[in-house]
């Protein structure tokens, strides 16, 4: 029985997991896919996949669609991953129970060519200066779809907000309020049932960094942000997230909450959060090819509306 690992650049965390579920002694094996162009409905001799790029490989996510006809797992599913967006993320988020900050989401700067003054019949022209009066100053600019704290940027003025918006090409971009915080937390979900929150520095336009000591959050309110986590991703039904809350005087915020594939690399975990990153992901893989279960179906509107 098998285990199949989509990668792209990264080592580290793919490395490690297929090492942690070959060294576990339960009849399953984990390796790295090799494709070259797929046959129709061609046999497919993964019961699991983890998938760590169909985000960016376009080929991997067909490819893992005819996969879960056959009853492959995939981690995460791929017929969900239209959802890795922010706004929808924020929305779920508000009927969970999650604060949010103020957020717009705006029409695209630039289209495709074939894209024309009638194709946009059904747009208005955008009052930024309501949109900028609702949010307030300062704000954030940042891209509907994406992570990494790519493309995101604060906004001081009207100015700034033209600034960014015409720099955006095809992007989807969104303006969100400013929040301040207490203390920011980055929660590793793996399965919808393994949870780490751990404070976390955010620096925008680069990597943050994970705080080395799980015990740097008050218990309370890491209990509290873990089952929150928890909530939303069984809502969302994503087997791999790692969202992103701001706790300020009692409320918890989301800032960052749909990460189809969150970054899991030792250099950002490092060693006091690596390994657990690594184990709980192996456990789970392992737990679902012996399973027999198939990819899941999507969540239902119902899902959603649960508090």
């Amino acid at each position: 029985m098998r285990i199949g690992v989509l990668r792209g650049r990264e080592n580290s965390f793919p490395d490690a997991f297929i090492g942690k579920v070959n060294s576990m002694g339960r009849g399953v094996f984990a390796e790295q896919i090799q494709l070259g162009g797929t046959k129709l409905n061609e046999p497919v001799p993964y019961r699991v996949v983890l998938d760590r790029m169909g985000h960016e490989v376009p080929y991997y996510s067909v490819y893992l669609k005819m996969a879960a006809l056959q009853g492959t797992y995939a981690i995460n599913n791929t017929f969900w991953r239209n959802a890795d967006d922010k706004f929808f993320g924020y929305a779920i988020a508000e009927k969970l129970g999650i604060a949010e900050p103020k957020t717009v989401v705006l029409p695209n700067f630039q289209y495709v060519d074939d894209v024309n003054e009638l194709s946009l019949r059904n747009l208005w022209p955008i009052d930024f200066a309501m949109y900028a009066d609702y949010v307030g100053f300062p704000c954030f600019m940042k891209p509907a779809f994406g992570g990494g704290w790519k493309d995101v940027n604060k906004c001081e003025n009207i100015d700034d907000i033209m600034r960014h918006y015409q720099a955006s090409g095809q992007k989807t971009m969104m303006l969100q309020a400013a929040v301040t915080w207490d203390i920011y937390i980055r929660i590793p979900t793996i399965g919808r049932k393994h949870v780490r929150a751990i404070r976390y520095d955010p620096a925008p336009g680069g990597m943050g960094g994970y705080n080395q000591d799980y015990d740097a959050i008050p218990s309370r309110i890491r209990d509290e942000a873990e089952e929150l986590s928890l909530r939303f991703n069984k809502a969302l039904g994503y087997d791999m997230n790692a969202i992103e809350l701001a706790y300020k005087d009692g409320r918890y915020y989301g800032i960052d909450l749909t990460n189809y594939t969150p970054d899991l690399d030792y250099r950002s975990l490092k060693d006091a959060h690596f390994p657990w990153a690594v184990e709980k992901m192996a456990e789970f893989a392992v737990e679902k090819a012996l399973s027999g279960e198939g990819t899941p179906e999507p969540p239902t509107a119902a899902n959603l509306m649960v508090r």
